[in-house]
């Protein structure tokens, strides 16, 4: 089984979250912050019938449904580290990040926007 995404030391996010609202982060900064918010996702909205894809530190399985186990899944949703990090903090809607092409959802329960923001505003 794969191993659950924990969320990241609460000051360590805060000072990586300020770099990168000051365009100063880092790539360890960007994987800290892609990682704590997909774990805070899975705390959030348990389950594994949609993958979230954010390339290329992290995916996560979420949202309660069939179960996936092998192969491509049913749902799938992926975007990029920087419009996760938005959507995750509120600071870009769902909506307006699909209607961009900045996510890609496919499949059944990809919406995600009951599910955001999922921390304060980065």
């Amino acid at each position: 089984m794969p191993r659950r995404l924990q969320p990241g030391d609460p000051a360590a996010v805060a000072e990586a979250a300020t770099r990168h609202v000051s365009g100063s982060s880092s790539p360890a900064d960007v994987r800290l912050l892609v990682k704590h918010y997909l774990a805070l996702l899975q705390q959030r909205a348990p389950g594994t019938s949609v993958e979230v894809r954010v390339p290329p530190y992290a995916a996560a399985q979420v949202v309660e449904g069939v179960r996936h186990t092998r192969g491509t899944p049913p749902a799938v949703v992926e975007t990029d580290p920087a419009t996760w990090v938005e959507l995750a903090t509120g600071r870009l809607a769902w909506g307006d990040a699909v209607a961009a092409g900045r996510v890609r959802a496919s499949g059944e329960r990809t919406d995600l926007s009951a599910y955001l923001p999922l921390g304060e505003p980065a």
